[in-house]
Parts: C-alpha cells; structure tokens; sequence
C-alpha cells in the first residue's frame, strides 16, 4: 500500500505529464515567482494531505497566475474542506462563511482570484475525461502567503491551483486519496 507522500510524488508526475510542453512553458514564461517564503511548521491538518510547511525550507511565492485562456484553462485540482474545522482553517474570504463538503466550491490561486473580483461566480470545471461540474468561488487559494496558522501552516499555492471541495472530486469521479488531477477551467 503506497503512503500519502508516494501518492502525491506519483500525482504530481502524472500531472506533469499530462500537461503538454506548451502549457509548462506558457506558465512560467507569463508568471515568474516573486520571492520566497521561509518555512515554519506548526500544526498542520493532515485531512487531504496537504503539503504541510517544514522549518527552515524555501517556498515559492506568486503574485500571478497563468494567463485565463479560450476555451479553457489548464489546472491542478486539489482537494480542501471548506467547513468549520476543516483543512481549509478560516471561513471564505468572499463571503466569510464555511461550507459543507457536500457543496460545489473552489479557492482560485491569487492571480486567478484576482482580488476577490471571482467572488460568488460559477466557473466550469472538466476532468480528462470529459467530466464537468459547475463550482462557485469562495475563496482564494493563497499563492504568496502560507507557513501560518491561517493557511494551516501549508505552504503557498502554486499559481495555476483549484482547490475544490470534496463535492467536486465526488462529481467529477476523481479520487480524493490521490489529491491533484489535471484538469481545466473557465469562467461559467
């Protein structure tokens, strides 16, 4: 049985694998990391293995995120619960409430969350294989800040992340343990 930690090193491969060479390169030519980070852990909840902040380690920090392309965009979906003592720690920035995990949700990384301005907009989210759902944003996935007690001493997302509830992977028919698929998004 493999652990959490080799799960989310052979995700993350097949995410980088499924992404084409072009979108790589787009990514980091359009959005370059603004600093780092320094690292400081505390404790971190563990629910949907999250990537917990380790003393003394350097974490990129972005201001961007990938261009908002037509038809769709490419993202890593990740999984985070949105309710109250869930690993996502503080209500939603939109609307400062908790939500179920039976609710369709998503944090954007900072630069897609563009100041709040996503707030209560659906977006459109499709797996590989075709699979779609409806979500509403509640939340920013926090692309500059982390290794705090309000980002459960997480580190900063990445900058093309969409952190979905539960509910999400359920509807989209993705495994939660695996915890980030390749997918895309758009503005429903």
């Amino acid at each position: 049985m493999a652990t959490a930690s080799a799960r989310a090193t052979m995700a993350i491969l097949l995410l980088l694998a499924a992404l084409t060479a072009s979108h790589i390169a787009t990514s980091v030519a359009d959005c370059q990391y603004s600093g780092y980070l320094p690292g400081r852990s505390g404790a971190c909840d563990q629910t949907n293995s999250p990537d917990c902040c380790v003393d003394g380690q350097q974490y990129q920090r972005f201001l961007c995120s990938p261009p908002v392309t037509a038809p769709a965009t490419w993202a890593a979906l990740t999984v985070n619960s949105f309710r109250y003592g869930g690993d996502g720690g503080f209500p939603s920035e939109c609307d400062m409430a908790y939500h179920d995990d039976s609710e369709m949700v998503v944090a954007l990384s900072t630069g897609w969350y563009s100041g709040m301005s996503r707030c209560g907009r659906s977006i459109r989210i499709t797996a590989r294989g075709g699979a779609f759902v409806y979500a509403t944003v509640v939340d920013e996935c926090d692309s500059v800040n982390g290794c705090d007690a309000e980002h459960n001493f997480e580190q900063p997302c990445g900058n093309n992340v969409v952190d979905a509830s539960p509910a999400v992977w359920v509807a989209l028919g993705l495994d939660q343990d695996v915890g980030l698929e390749a997918v895309t998004w758009s503005d429903a």
